[in-house]
């Protein structure tokens, strides 16, 4: 019988404590466990000590997740809660992704200071993303815009807009509801004309591979949807060797036994972009994944990728 407490490692954003504290109640809830049995650990990631640059400029997305894996791979931690879509495609030696729990909405959530939607924003409005994938959207659907970055929490990039460092930015409509701004956005984008990022709105949690207890422990809260959902965008990230670096979207949906994928890359100025459907029994999610990231690899063409640098 577990005696010591389970401990569960975080970043200590506000949105990735909301996220740690979630998985402890589903936890908790699943095998009738008291809190005390949960420890939750909070480290500090080089990607939220350095918010000044992009991504794409100081290592791409393993930075909010280094510190936090070292500790697990050492059994200092028995597992980690993450947002699935800032998770590289490739993990640590022994790690892997156990469980999720059930997505939240997938789509991106636009706030207006002087508009209320993107379309409607007057010609040459600045707005603040530090997205790639938001950025040559935003480029691709108002070319006419003027497009810089904006790193930090959440609170942090909302400061910013209500100071007039911007005329809007978007942020992942899952992350306000689960930090309780529903009055936030002003528009909820389409995800056809707006495709969120891989994983977008999924909760993952990381641990050993062959660590038994914890995977028991898991196993009680992993959603089959979303598990299924995510194997597949991951799939397609992964053959496209997707980073910050690279502007990739994609999203896939559940139907039962049945899997439909929609993904889409851009060049990072949104001028040209190419999209595929895919769709196959959610048996095969992963290779449908992969399978829709040949074939628009194939079609896009070797030039199409050396504007991603």
């Amino acid at each position: 019988m577990q005696t010591k407490p389970f401990r569960i490692g975080t970043r200590g954003s506000p949105l990735a404590l909301a996220q740690a504290h979630e998985t402890r109640s589903r936890l908790m809830a699943a095998h009738g466990l008291p809190e005390e049995m949960f420890e939750v650990v909070v480290l500090s990631t080089k990607g939220d000590r350095i918010t000044d640059r992009s991504l794409a400029l100081i290592g791409g997305k393993g930075l909010f997740t280094e510190e936090i894996e070292a500790q697990l791979s050492s059994g200092e931690l028995d597992f980690a809660v993450h947002s699935s879509k800032d998770m590289p495609t490739k993990l640590p030696e022994g790690l892997h992704l156990s469980a999720f729990l059930p997505r939240e909405d997938i789509r991106d959530a636009f706030i207006g200071r002087t508009a209320k939607r993107l379309l409607d924003l007057p010609h040459g409005a600045t707005v603040g993303s530090a997205s790639l994938r938001r950025q040559a959207l935003i480029r691709r659907l108002r070319p006419d815009l003027n497009v810089i970055v904006f790193r930090g929490q959440v609170d942090t990039r909302l400061a910013k807009l209500a100071q007039g460092e911007a005329d809007a930015t978007l942020l992942a409509y899952a992350g306000l509801k689960r930090l309780g701004k529903l009055d936030v956005p002003t528009e909820l984008l389409d995800p056809v004309s707006f495709p969120p990022a891989p994983a977008q709105g999924a909760i993952c949690i990381e641990s050993r591979i062959g660590d038994a207890r914890t995977a028991g422990l898991l196993s009680a809260i992993d959603d089959r949807a979303t598990h299924v959902a995510v194997s597949c965008e991951r799939g397609f990230l992964a053959t496209l060797d997707g980073s910050c670096r690279t502007p990739i979207a994609g999203y896939a949906t559940i139907d039962g036994d049945h899997l439909q994928f929609h993904g889409m890359i851009l060049t990072p100025d949104g001028s040209e972009f190419h999209e595929i459907e895919a769709s196959g029994p959610i048996s095969n999610a992963e290779q449908i994944g992969k399978q829709a990231g040949e074939t628009i690899r194939a079609r896009a063409g070797a030039d199409f990728f050396e504007s991603w640098g």
